[in-house]
């Protein structure tokens, strides 16, 4: 098993422990909160915010692989700034310092000399996290440092982790909003190619005790390099397979097709939604959060995350693409699969995660720009964007 991917396991685990600690007091993350500079926003929201705890999660997992993996945190990138201004105007550049005291130090001055929030944040970083899995700890598989990337999304659905709700019902497993959309997504991809190799995914908020209120999370993982592909939920789909049965519809049946489910943004066009109504009927779900959409189709709740816009980016995805691959699945660029002709036998548009957008900037350098689909299973893939297009056509031809 490669030493990199058990020891982003750990920093993920440490990751979710300050995701938490961070929620306790309602008092406490009032002070964390610092919107972000215009050239950081995602033009999505109209209001994003950047807080302490995205970024301490940042640069906790960078901080932690360069003292394992010495020269890799300058192949590690993420979504947010480093930087922050407090009351008194002092810019101040947040690191991981040696000692919690050295922390609690720095951390004083970004909340504003606040010293028991900056001691109990301190703490809960410089904690050390022991992170088993016995299919990991069974297989050993050495991956080379010098090929790697990772990209970083320290907390995927800011906005559901701010409104902090805890009491939201599922619909068939899929959360509409909630902490439960909350994801921690560190992706590793090959810096040659753009291939994504090994993804990490921590559910910070899965379930709460009801008499402490403590909340208890869920990590899931994936390798996929040089012939082997592992992930976190072979046990669990083994046992599942025997009752599984898939049925797919093609040809005359194609104008609707109940077989299909699918996992879509609120915010998602109305040509999308219609097309898609035709192919999954009522087995369509909104959730929040680009990170657990793709992880409802990792843990099998759906077939398919689509997505249309170019909003989500190389860090949103790159780290369920690389479990998904382990898993035979991918994600792909919408737009192209749309344009693609399948009789040419040409390979599905994988995203890939080593060139910028050109011509973009800011964010938008690094924005999946044709929209994706995640999808578990290439067969069911080919057959559910043959009925798309054809319920895609056929809408247009209408109006």
């Amino acid at each position: 098993m490669s030493d990199i991917l058990r020891e982003l396991l750990c920093v993920s685990e440490k990751a979710a422990n300050i995701a938490r600690a961070c929620r306790q007091q309602e008092a406490l993350f009032q002070l964390l909160i610092e919107e972000k500079k215009e050239e950081e926003k995602n033009k999505k929201f109209a209001v994003d915010f950047k807080t302490l705890a995205d970024v301490l999660v940042q640069e906790v997992i960078k901080q932690n692989m360069e003292n394992k993996f010495p020269g890799l945190e300058k192949h590690i990138f993420g979504e947010e700034s480093n930087e922050f201004t407090n009351d008194l105007g002092e810019k101040i550049t947040l690191r991981l310092c040696s000692t919690e005291e050295e922390t609690a130090e720095l951390l004083s001055k970004v909340l504003n000399g606040n010293k028991v929030a900056s001691e109990a944040l301190a703490r809960v970083v410089h904690q050390d996290v022991a992170f088993t899995d016995p299919t990991l700890d069974s297989t050993e598989i050495n991956v080379p440092q010098d090929i790697l990337g990772i990209w970083v999304d320290p907390i995927d659905s800011t906005y559901q982790y701010i409104k902090g709700s805890a009491d939201i019902k599922s619909n068939q497993g899929i959360f509409p909003c909630g902490l439960q959309c909350v994801t921690i997504l560190i992706g590793v991809y090959d810096i040659q190619t753009g291939i994504p190799l090994m993804g990490v995914i921590n559910q910070p908020f899965v379930s709460r005790d009801p008499n402490t209120l403590r909340w208890k999370g869920q990590c899931y993982w994936g390798l996929s390099y040089m012939g082997t592909n592992m992930h976190s939920l072979q046990l669990t789909i083994s046992r599942r397979s025997g009752s599984e049965i898939h049925a797919g519809n093609t040809g005359s049946e194609a104008a609707f097709s109940p077989s299909f489910s699918a996992v879509i943004s609120t915010s998602e066009k109305e040509t999308i939604k219609a097309a898609l109504s035709r192919v999954c009927g009522d087995r369509i779900f909104g959730a929040a959060g680009a990170g657990y959409k793709s992880l409802c189709v990792v843990q099998g709740l759906v077939d398919i995350y689509i997505f249309s816009e170019d909003t989500t980016f190389k860090w949103d995805s790159c780290a369920a693409h690389a479990i998904l691959r382990a898993m035979g699945g991918g994600i792909v660029d919408l737009k192209e699969c749309l344009e693609r002709n399948p009789e040419t036998g040409l390979d599905l548009p994988q995203l890939v995660y080593h060139v910028e957008n050109e011509g973009a900037a800011g964010v938008d350098r690094w924005a999946n720009k044709g929209g994706l689909i995640a999808y578990r299973s290439r067969k069911r893939l080919e057959t559910f964007l043959s009925l798309l297009i054809q319920n895609l056509a056929s809408a247009e031809t209408q109006t």
